[in-house]
C-alpha cells in the first residue's frame, strides 16, 4: 500500500532531445576502395544533438542520495546487424537547483567515451547526482549536454539501402 502512495506522488522525468543527425557516406566509385567504416557527427557543426532533462522534487526525495541514470536504446526501422552505433557526451558537468536548498550539489558523471547503443535493453548512458543537507520544493536541470552519435561497421559489405534508428533516452533511479 505504501508503495502505491509513494509512487502516485511521482511525475515521470522527461528528456527533451533537440537535433539531429544523418551520417553522409559517399558512394563508392573506384573499385578495390571501401568507406572509412567509422562516421561521426562531432566535426559537423551544425549536427548539434543536445539533452536536457529536470528531475522534480518528489522524484529527488526518492532518490534518497542514491541518484539517478540516463539510460540509451535504440529502435529501428530497417537496420543491419553489422552496423553500431555509439553515442557519448561533451558539455556541462553540472546542473542548476531550483527550491530552497542547503549545500546542494547536481553533477553530470560518465558518459564521456563512446558507450555502444544496444536494440535489446537499456545501456546506462551516464549518472545525475544530486546531494544536499537541507532542501524544500527542490528540482536539479540538466541542460546543454551536446550528443555526440557514432555509426560504425559501415562496409561495401553491407546492401546499399537507408539505415534509421531512433534513440530513446530514460530517466531512472540508480
Amino acid at each position: 500500500m505504501m508503495l502505491l502512495i509513494i509512487s502516485c506522488g511521482l511525475k515521470a522525468q522527461l528528456v527533451t532531445v533537440s537535433g539531429d543527425w544523418a551520417a553522409s557516406i559517399p558512394a563508392i566509385t573506384e573499385a578495390g576502395s571501401n568507406y572509412a567504416g567509422t562516421y561521426s557527427n562531432a566535426s559537423i557543426p551544425t549536427t548539434t544533438i543536445t539533452l536536457s532533462t529536470t528531475l522534480s522534487g518528489n522524484f529527488l526525495n526518492v532518490l534518497a542520495g542514491k541518484g539517478a541514470k540516463m539510460t540509451m536504446r535504440y529502435t529501428s526501422n530497417a537496420w543491419n546487424s553489422s552496423l553500431g552505433l555509439s553515442a557519448k557526451r561533451t558539455g556541462t558537468t553540472t546542473g542548476t537547483i531550483s527550491g530552497l536548498c542547503v549545500l546542494c550539489t547536481a553533477t553530470i558523471s560518465g558518459g564521456d567515451s563512446f558507450i555502444p547503443i544496444q536494440s535489446t535493453s537499456d545501456t546506462t548512458f551516464f549518472n545525475l547526482n544530486f546531494a544536499g543537507v537541507l532542501g524544500v520544493s527542490n528540482t536539479a536541470s540538466f541542460s546543454d549536454i551536446n550528443l555526440i552519435l557514432q555509426l560504425s561497421g559501415v562496409s561495401v559489405t553491407i546492401p546499399a539501402a537507408s539505415y534509421s534508428a531512433r534513440i530513446i533516452f530514460t530517466v531512472v533511479a540508480n
